[in-house]
């Protein structure tokens, strides 16, 4: 009777050491931003429009499409950050500025998971690099 009351208690152990470790390999896994993959094309493609160019425009847009996630200083503490899932960034990062205008081009107009997609809401292509244009101001 001991002998199976000993197993009993070592496989007991052994389960609930093997969904402990299951569990964090799955907690890990879940929490771990999916990396966002952009086209060669769209990676290589040059802001057509001078950094300057309109820079009230794209200040504009951003602050009526962008800060109520993004936050006024892009640091991703917008009113409806808490909102969203994902990691919404910090555009004053180093990280962040490093991406290529055409990275962030693509991703302001195709969106993902929570990012919206702004082809439709901004359909000239104009508007979105003129955005581009005020988040790279927003460096630290």
């Amino acid at each position: 009777m001991k002998t199976i009351k000993t197993k009993n208690m070592k496989t007991t152990k052994i389960l609930t050491i093997i969904g402990v470790i299951s569990f964090a390999l799955l907690s890990f896994t879940i929490l771990q931003e999916k990396e966002w993959v952009v086209p060669a094309k769209y990676e290589t493609m040059k802001n057509p429009i001078a950094p300057k160019t309109d820079a009230a425009i794209g200040k504009s847009l951003y602050m009526k499409h962008c800060k109520s996630c993004h936050g006024k200083e892009g640091y991703g503490d917008g009113p409806k950050a808490d909102e969203q899932k994902g990691d919404l960034g910090d555009f004053s990062s180093e990280e962040f500025q490093s991406q290529s205008d055409g990275a962030l081009f693509y991703k302001t107009t195709f969106g993902r998971d929570d990012m919206p997609e702004f082809k439709k809401k901004l359909p000239d292509d104009e508007d979105r690099w003129l955005i581009i244009n005020y988040m790279r101001t927003l460096k630290e």
